[in-house]
């Protein structure tokens, strides 16, 4: 499963983890502004804000897991098995394929009320990308510098809300997170209150026990709790190492290790990247698995204006400095 997240200093940042038990070989990919994009059921758009994130490349395309343009929105799509419903097609609707979604909207949007504007009339029609590569049940968070939704696609249709905590993981349906939110909301950064009886004396025997009740397993609620404590009682400095560093600290509170969560066989669900997106800059930053060194790609580096796609692949080996 996944966790993704929005972070402020001075500059904006968006990124998540991706957790699952195999890799899909993906890369980090640049879309520049003239690589045609060809919607199956929208027509071909040959120029557009360019972008980056991480995909698997098929056949030429670029398949999002998540990713920022070169205007500062960004966007990720997170597992939502047994929740995702997409529709038939609607012939008055914007019809998009799921694996579309991410593409239409980075391509021509500049903020959250731009996509907002195209969320209005799109249907998330059940379009495969191919056989091998079905669509895959998701839900999206949306954000730039200002603010960020969430987008879920459900039998009821297709519900936008407003995501006031930055914050995205798996089932249950964001209603539901952010509802089961109040069940802590006694819990701070600050030392407990005896609230239990004035009758009885308490020992604070141990610093950060104000969180006590914090979860701390590896579920999509227990990581929305999580990552929105860790997130909103996150401090920083502002300077670009400061707030990198920061941002790979809170996924870090809910990475999954290798061995938690049995996935049948000799198979186990591990965070198989994490990455940080300078909103601002266009600079993607991630980690691997075996590799906690931090390492950029800069979209700004590359010519923007080709119609080739540039594609990185993950230096997943642990790199080491040696002092002596």
């Amino acid at each position: 499963m996944c966790t993704a997240i929005t972070y402020y200093t001075k500059d904006h940042y968006f990124g998540r983890n991706f957790d699952l038990e195999y890799s899909y070989k993906e890369t980090v990919t640049i879309t520049p502004r003239n690589y045609p994009f060809n919607f199956r059921k929208m027509g071909r758009k040959n120029e557009h804000f360019a972008i980056i994130g991480m995909a698997t490349v098929v056949d030429n395309y670029p398949l999002y897991y998540d990713a920022i343009n070169e205007k500062g929105l960004g966007m990720a799509g997170l597992n939502f098995p047994g929740n995702a419903y997409y529709n038939e097609e609607v012939e008055s609707k914007d019809n998009i394929a799921p694996f579309e979604f991410i593409p239409w909207i980075l391509s021509q949007c500049a903020t959250v009320r731009d996509a907002l504007k195209l969320l209005a009339n799109m249907n998330l029609a059940k379009i495969d990308f191919s056989e091998q590569f079905p669509a895959s049940p998701l839900h999206w968070i949306i954000a730039d510098k200002e603010k960020a939704i969430t987008v879920e696609s459900v039998k009821e249709g297709l519900k936008i809300y407003d995501n006031k905590v930055g914050v995205l993981t798996n089932n249950p349906t964001f209603d539901y997170h952010m509802f089961n939110l109040n069940n802590y909301m006694n819990l701070s950064i600050e030392k407990p209150l005896n609230n239990f009886s004035k009758k009885l004396d308490f020992d604070i025997y141990s610093r950060g026990m104000g969180a006590l009740g914090l979860p701390g397993d590896l579920s999509s609620q227990s990581r929305f709790v999580k990552a929105t404590f860790t997130k909103m009682n996150s401090i920083s400095g502002d300077s670009e190492s400061e707030s990198i560093s920061q941002f790979f600290q809170i996924l870090g509170s809910v990475n999954q290790q290798r061995g938690c969560v049995h996935m049948g066989s000799d198979k186990y669900e591990i965070t198989i990247y994490s990455s940080c997106c300078n909103m601002d800059k266009g600079i993607y930053y991630y980690t691997t698995y075996e590799n906690s060194q931090i390492t950029a790609v800069d979209m700004n580096k590359e010519n923007l204006d080709s119609s080739k796609l540039v594609s990185y692949d993950l230096i997943k080996g642990q790199q080491i400095l040696r002092q002596n």
